[in-house]
């Protein structure tokens, strides 16, 4: 329709619905409707004014063109001029969403119908899933685990006619292998204009913090994982949960094990990437982030140091951003669209300077401090960070254990790191790390939380625990 010559792309408009009513009853559907209708306080060129115009002037014609009806298409409707939204233009606005598991599972017997299947691969297993998959994610994810299992069968190719002998065709089926493979490499289409990750941590890959991961195993991952018996029994899941503590403790990893572990997509936000000096967008990020993650239930939505956007009102002077972005965030946790299937995970260093309205039963309902590692969790995080290090005779897990007193889980992966360097850097060989090593590296690598720090912290805890009404969300008693 778009013509860089003038008056062109509103004569194509016109002759498109001349055509329609010559050969009515007739259908106009125009796609991308918000490329050729875009609100007009927003665009500074004169086409796309004059082309919406002219589209409203044809839409109020309509009823003298007989049986004409217009269709638009658009995944962007906000974005599409006001005046054509109202009644008698566009009358009706359906919203197609995405797939449920029985409608994925339904598109995927259509798109693997005609394909050699492998005899105990599982449709359903699939459908369950692929969470946020829309159809042509589905499509695109059956195509690439036929190209997977095609690949098998590329070295019998015959080199001078280039066909597969027939033999090699008759023994090729799609395997749940081919199906797991193209899965790591499709994404669903919601999530690509989002940071969205395929966190591979799981809980034996956090160290220590066995109390932490029992309640996030009890607020988190069974919702997930379990919602029917949630509703058969009346028990309100949590909504959110905020992550506190001294840097490096593993807040992020916690957060990354959750949505692994629960089979959740995760979409991960910095708080600070949220803010727009342009008026309103940065409420409208909030908004989009929020859509994105209903949209791909069930989700875990990781706000990494929400205190940037959640500080509490009135402590900041930035023109009033900061209030907004705070009232936009709770009207989206206690909205009229219920968080279906979506965890908030919140985590921050501050938990003093987050607003109370935030900590309130319906919001973040579960406060979770995560403390320094003691002996015993710091002893697990050595093991974890040095299971795949080839090791002396002489290291001793329970010593180290004791010198990195004030260590961080971060603090030790670094030391562990630091360790392998002074092993190799001498004459660059694979050598085993050693005690002396790990001393070495432990007068380059400081302890980063100092005993003034962790009594901060637990004044945080303390004063957290006094601003938030004491009304926890309930949850499965002993889950594990």
């Amino acid at each position: 329709i778009m013509s860089k010559f003038y008056g062109e792309s509103e004569q194509k408009l016109r002759q498109t619905f001349e055509d329609a009513e010559k050969n009515a009853p007739s259908i106009i559907f125009i796609d991308e409707l918000d490329s050729i209708a875009p609100k007009r306080a927003e665009v500074t060129g004169e086409v796309e004014r004059r082309v919406v115009a002219q589209l409203l002037a044809l839409m109020d014609g309509l009823a003298g063109r007989g049986q004409v009806i217009v269709i638009g298409a658009t995944n962007r409707p906000d974005d599409v001029d006001e005046a054509l939204r109202r009644p008698g233009r566009f009358d009706r606005e359906i919203t197609i969403g995405v797939p449920d598991k029985k409608g994925r599972l339904e598109i995927l017997q259509i798109h693997t119908r005609a394909m050699p299947l492998e005899e105990d691969l599982q449709l359903e297993r699939l459908a369950s899933v692929t969470h946020g998959f829309v159809g042509a994610d589905l499509a695109a994810l059956a195509r690439e685990a036929a190209m997977h299992a095609l690949r098998r069968a590329l070295p019998h190719v015959d080199p001078e006619t280039g066909d597969i002998p027939a033999d090699v065709l008759q023994d090729l089926y799609v395997t749940q292998a081919d199906f797991d493979m193209a899965l790591s490499e499709i994404s669903p289409s919601a999530l690509r204009e989002v940071l969205v990750e395929k966190p591979n941590v799981h809980w034996n890959d956090v160290g220590g913090l066995a109390k932490v991961k029992m309640q996030l195993r009890e607020a988190v991952e069974a919702p997930l994982k379990h919602p029917e018996v949630f509703d058969e029994t009346g028990i309100r899941a949590p909504k959110g949960v905020l992550l506190f503590g001294p840097p490096g403790t593993g807040k992020t990893l916690l957060a990354k094990a959750v949505a692994t572990e629960s089979e959740a997509n995760f979409i991960s936000v910095r708080g600070p990437e949220i803010f727009n000096k342009y008026v309103g967008e940065s409420e409208k990020a909030v908004r989009e982030i929020f859509k994105k993650a209903r949209q791909t239930a069930p989700c875990v939505l990781f706000f990494d140091e929400i205190d940037a956007i959640m500080t509490a009102r009135g402590q900041r002077d930035d023109t009033g951003v900061s209030q907004r972005i705070v009232n936009q965030f709770l009207a989206e946790m206690d909205g009229m669209q219920a968080l279906q299937g979506v965890l908030v995970i919140g985590a921050t260093n501050r938990a003093d300077i987050v607003d109370p309205a935030v900590l309130r039963p319906g919001r973040f309902d579960s406060v979770v401090f995560v403390p320094p590692p003691e002996v015993e969790a710091r002893k697990e995080i050595l093991k974890v960070h040095t299971r795949d290090m080839p090791l002396t005779d002489d290291i001793n897990i329970e010593k180290l254990a004791e010198m990195t007193e004030g260590y961080s889980g971060a603090d030790i992966e670094g030391l562990c790191r630091e360790a392998a360097m002074a092993a190799v850097r001498e004459d660059w060989k694979a050598k085993p790390v050693s005690m002396k090593d790990f001393e070495s590296a432990m007068e380059e690598i400081r302890p980063s939380i100092s005993e003034e720090d962790l009594k901060r912290y637990q004044g945080q805890a303390e004063l957290v625990k006094r601003r938030k009404p004491r009304k926890d969300a309930e949850i499965l008693p002993g889950y594990m």
